[in-house]
């Protein structure tokens, strides 16, 4: 519960104290799992003192025991290794020091470690974070790499000169970081992000040499893993040989199998480069060589066409023709005309000898009664009716007599 107190009475040190122990104290025994980075036996010392850190945080804690409790896995376990706990906190008001009291200590196995691993690479698998569509491709020529490896190790060495080798241009803004031990995971994390935050970095390889798997457990570490995924450049993973397979070649969007690989991934070689621009430039001037030379015969062939070496020919022949289908044309028409002339003057001088005018003109004469109807039987006028006398020159009236 909460402790009152004011500017006008406040407690004592040694109050405080006392309480943050009565506090601890009701916390009981715990197991803690952490890593040795620190260890003291002093010879004849009853007491053991080491340190336990996270390695995934920055954050150590004091651990004490008695000489027997470590003695009982001496053998296994020293400075660097993953270990079990079971411990109870306590606090030395004195000097205002937290520390856990040990009363066993067991040492994490390889089998452990690794199934633990399994475990979280199915977790981080689940949340999407190993999926290909996630990937990003690397540039094709980086202009500056970031390197993140130990100092003057062989992976740098690898990395740089067999890149150099390839592409003597190419820059490279390293970052020399602990790869193993405590202090690994949150520097080569920091390195990380401190590369991804240079806009001129066009990608990053994290490399290592090969090791145990308790050497390689850093670039298996969650918080690295996220800090990778959270990257907006692409990153390569060289841990390791080919066999290794840390959680950071499942989350880096390309895994290389060794520093030298990495090198031969990320750089391309200039004088493959030279050579394949050496080749699409044959290939290129062999296209259009046959392409010209096709066009050249296609051309000759349609030169080489009547047509084309005298095109006034198909004119003149086509201008006979006309002239020739003129002539036929004229001479059909003359034909017609004749015939039909021929048979119009036939007409004409039928009708004209079958015409009532020409039998007038022989003397005949056509008599018509008042109402115009022609007399055919003399039955058909009366005695003193009048008729009319029609002739070829004219006509005249005449009158019946009984």
């Amino acid at each position: 519960m909460a402790v009152h107190s004011t500017p006008e009475s406040p407690l004592p040190v040694g109050e405080v104290s006392r309480l943050i122990g009565g506090w601890i104290d009701r916390l009981g025994a715990v197991w803690v799992e952490g890593q040795i980075t620190q260890l003291s036996r002093r010879p004849g010392a009853g007491v053991v003192f080491l340190t336990l850190r996270d390695p995934s945080y920055d954050i150590s804690v004091s651990v004490t025991c008695y000489r027997q409790v470590f003695d009982a896995v001496a053998d296994v376990v020293g400075e660097g290794a993953r270990v079990v706990v079971q411990a109870k906190p306590e606090w030395y008001a004195p000097r205002g020091q937290l520390s856990l009291r040990a009363a066993e200590i067991k040492p994490v196995g390889v089998g452990e470690l690794l199934a633990r691993l399994e475990q979280l690479k199915k977790t981080l698998a689940r949340e999407g974070l190993f999926a290909p569509e996630r990937k990003k491709s690397l540039p094709f020529l980086p202009q500056l790499i970031g390197l993140v490896c130990g100092r003057a190790s062989a992976a740098e060495r690898d990395v740089l000169e067999n890149a150099r080798h390839r592409w003597p241009a190419v820059r490279f803004e390293v970052r020399n970081v602990p790869v193993q031990g405590v202090h690994a995971v949150p520097q080569v994390t920091q390195a990380v992000k401190e590369l991804d935050a240079m806009d001129d970095v066009d990608v990053i390889v994290v490399a290592r040499g090969g090791g145990s798997v308790e050497d390689l457990l850093p670039f298996s570490d969650e918080q690295l893993v996220r800090a990778v995924a959270a990257c907006r450049t692409p990153v390569v993973s060289a841990i390791g040989h080919e066999p290794d397979n840390p959680l950071l070649d499942h989350v880096a969007d390309l895994r290389a199998s060794t520093p030298t690989d990495a090198a031969k991934k990320v750089v391309p070689d200039v004088g493959e480069e030279y050579e394949r621009v050496r080749q699409l430039r044959d290939r290129a001037r062999r296209c259009v060589a046959a392409y010209v030379d096709r066009e050249e015969r296609g051309l000759a062939h349609a030169l080489a066409r009547p047509s084309i070496q005298d095109p006034h020919r198909m004119i003149d022949e086509r201008a006979d023709q006309v002239t020739a289908l003129l002539e036929r044309g004229r001479r059909s028409l003359g034909h017609q005309l004749d015939r039909a002339r021929s048979e119009v003057a036939h007409t004409h001088a039928r009708v004209v000898a079958l015409s009532p005018a020409a039998t007038l003109k022989r003397g005949y004469a056509v008599l018509q009664r008042a109402d115009g109807h022609a007399v055919r039987d003399p039955g058909e006028v009366e005695p003193g009716e009048t008729l009319r006398a029609r002739v070829s020159e004219g006509d005249f009236s005449v009158r019946v007599d009984a």
